[in-house]
Parts: structure tokens; sequence; C-alpha cells
């Protein structure tokens, strides 16, 4: 008989197998109230000037997919770059948590993640996996292939939204815990967001858990500007996804023939910055948010931010949180680095 699949129920704790616990804190079907409340945030985005909407509405599972597609281009640096630093020093981190679970949100098809596993492996400890997002579809593949390559694996995968995750996070198995944050995901945070954010890290930590964060650091236009525009065309197909994703949601009618993609790097600001650009004076209707957006012609929807960091501002300012970095890692040309932080206890 072959096993339920997460989207064939609405409980939220399906045991497919023993070494696999698949929880959905977010609905299939009917919207929970974090996801009507989440409505409110387009009805925001889309009746200010000028019109922005939050990336999260990237992530259907097209979106999902869309995303393992930009991770693989050539001028995608990010992935590549930090899987190197990953695949040079996971001993390392394995060696300085000692045995612990590994909780990622935005685990996707956790293909980094596997590098870890293989380092706390070879150390012989036992393998805890508690996999974070929003996408079941991808969640319940990747956990089960995870458990055809990993027999001693056990995983708890959460569909779920960062925010209620680390909110309802669980005591770790194991005798510490590492959340790791990778990619560049931190940069889609304006600093009043990351500042929300590392308080929800601080407070799903306890004194002397780790934290492992992926940053994307600053660097030249000539580098910045084509990972967030490619020759191919996937990254403008992911974010006007967005807009297939919002006509899906929110009964929404927008034609995406009608908008196209825009990405450029704000020297000032330190960020690359994604658009939605309407090519004509258009208007379009969110019916279940009860919505009508008009567009001009040339005006734009910001669906993303990308901020790139500097490493020792970043350190100072987590330091302050309590996150003590344990350990900073960067590649030769100094492109992207990963920190290993530790919650202290007298930040408790």
């Amino acid at each position: 008989m072959n096993s339920p699949k997460l989207s064939d129920r609405t409980n939220s704790g399906l045991i497919l197998e023993n070494r696999l616990h698949l929880e959905r804190l977010v609905s299939a079907e009917a919207p929970t109230p974090a996801e009507v409340n989440a409505g409110s945030d387009v009805v925001s985005g889309l009746t200010q000037n000028p019109k922005s909407l939050p990336p999260k509405y990237f992530y259907d599972d097209r979106g999902s997919t869309l995303f393992e597609m930009i991770c693989q281009l050539p001028e995608y640096y990010l992935t590549r770059t930090e899987t190197a630093i990953l695949q040079e020093r996971a001993g390392e981190i394995a060696r300085l948590t000692g045995p612990c679970e590994i909780v990622e949100l935005g685990s996707g098809s956790s293909t980094k993640t596997r590098i870890l596993l293989d380092a706390c492996s070879q150390l012989e400890y036992p393998l805890h996996y508690v996999p974070i997002d929003i996408s079941p579809s991808i969640l319940e593949s990747s956990a089960h292939q995870l458990l055809a390559d990993y027999p001693s694996l056990q995983i708890h995968g959460i569909v779920s939204t960062y925010e209620l995750a680390l909110a309802k996070l669980a005591p770790s198995h194991l005798p510490t815990r590492m959340l790791c944050f990778l990619g560049s995901t931190l940069g889609n945070l304006n600093p009043q967001e990351c500042d929300i954010f590392f308080s929800q890290i601080v407070g799903a930590l306890q004194p002397g858990e780790y934290f492992l964060l992926g940053i994307d650091l600053d660097k030249s236009q000539e580098i910045l500007e084509p990972a967030y525009d490619d020759s191919q065309g996937v990254t403008a197909a992911f974010n006007l996804n967005m807009l297939r994703h919002l006509n899906r949601k929110f009964e929404g009618n927008f034609d995406l023939t009608q908008f196209e993609h825009l990405a450029f790097y704000d020297r000032e600001e330190c960020q690359i910055e994604m658009h939605l650009r309407s090519k004509l004076a258009q208007t379009v209707n969110l019916r279940s948010l009860d919505l009508t957006v008009e567009f001009a012609a040339g005006e734009t929807i910001r669906s993303e931010i990308s901020r790139k960091f500097n490493l020792n501002t970043l350190r100072e300012e987590l330091s302050r949180r309590g996150l003590r970095p344990v350990q900073v890692w960067t590649d030769p040309n100094q492109w992207f680095g990963l920190m290993l932080c530790q919650l202290t206890v007298d930040s408790w």
C-alpha cells in the first residue's frame, strides 16, 4: 500500500512511517486566521505608493520549483558559493556544536542540509532534522528522499511560515539544537523586519543552542544584477509567478502578459530590488480581498529586496542580541558568509 500524502489529510500530525512525522501549521484548503491576516499585507502593499508585496507570496509549489531552478543558474553565484563553504567547513561546524538537532527555515529540497547531515554521520552523531517550509509537496518529497538516503535519520517536517513555526517549536530531542537559515533570505527583510526576526530566533532557542546563518556580502553591481535577471528568464518567471499565486489565492485577475520583470542594484541602500512593472494602464481585481487596484503604465510593484551585508556590522548586531558569533567563514572572493552563533545564557 502506498503511504498517504500529506495533502490527503488536514489533521496536524500525520505519521507516514516511524521515522517521519509531518505536521501542518497552515491549512491545505481553508485559510487559517494567519492566512486570512496575510491577505491584509496584500491590501496594504497594493494600496500604498509605491506599491509592494511581501516575498513570501513567491512560494507556492510552482514558485518553490522555480527557485530551485534559479539556484542552478550560472549567474546565481549564491548557492554554489555557500555550498562550497559548507562542504569545506561542515565537519568543523559539527565538532563545534556536538550532537544536535538540525532545524532549517525554508528547507526547500534540503540539498545543502545533506552536507551537514554527512558531517554528523561521519562523527557518528544521531541524526534529527526539522525542515520547515511553506510548500507541502517539496517538504514531503525531500523528506522521503532523505529517509531513503539516511537510514538512521528522524524527520519532523513542519508546513508553516517561519514566524508560526518558530513560535511553536518543540524542545529538541538531542542535547542541543542548531537553527539554520541558509541562503540569502535574511536579505529579504528590511532592517525593522530583521530586528523582529532575530527576536524570534532568540525566542526559539535555549541558552547554549546555535544559529547558523548564511549572508550574502556586498559586492559589485556587475556580479549582483545578473544573479537576479538571468539570461534564461527563470528569475523573471519566478517573479511573475507571484501574480499567478495571488490570482489563485485571492481570486485575482492579474494578466501576467501585461507585467514584466525588473531587477536593479541600489548602491545607496546596498540592496537588489525586484519589481513587477505594468506595461500599460490597467485595473486589477482581487475578489476575495474586495480589492481593486489601478496601475499606471510603467508603474511597478516591488516584490523583493535582497540586502547585502557587511560581516563586521552584522556580527556586532547579533552579539547585542545575545547571539555570540562562534565562528565566521567566507569564500576566497569574500562573496558570501556563513556565521555560527550561540545563544548566551545572559540573554535570557
